[in-house]
């Protein structure tokens, strides 16, 4: 088993948490805060762009492509379910807080 990628991949993902971590610190109380929509846009076109690479993969992988590997594929699907599965969990959590402000209302 080549456990470079995997490694690579672990480099990336903590290279992105100290990324996140150093703009959430930067950003502090005298920036405005983002806007919502701006960041639910983002978060989508982050897992269609996700979801498209897989597929891209899948197709190379499967027309026979030497370059692409079956892990190569693994681990883009995988990434690509994550984040679909990390948006669906927004998308339940802000369904949820709009029934539960309708229910304020009513």
């Amino acid at each position: 088993m080549n456990v470079d990628g995997l490694d690579a991949l672990l480099t990336q993902l903590r290279a992105l948490a100290d990324q996140a971590q150093g703009q959430t610190a930067a950003r502090g109380a005298t920036a405005a805060p983002a806007d919502f929509a701006d960041t639910l846009k983002t978060l989508v076109n982050g897992v269609n762009d996700r979801q498209g690479s897989a597929n891209a993969l899948q197709q190379q992988f499967s027309t026979g492509d030497k370059s692409v590997s079956l892990s190569q594929v693994m681990v883009a699907s995988q990434k690509a379910d994550l984040s679909f599965q990390t948006m669906l969990q927004v998308r339940n959590k802000l369904v949820s807080a709009y029934q539960d402000i309708m229910n304020i209302q009513a």
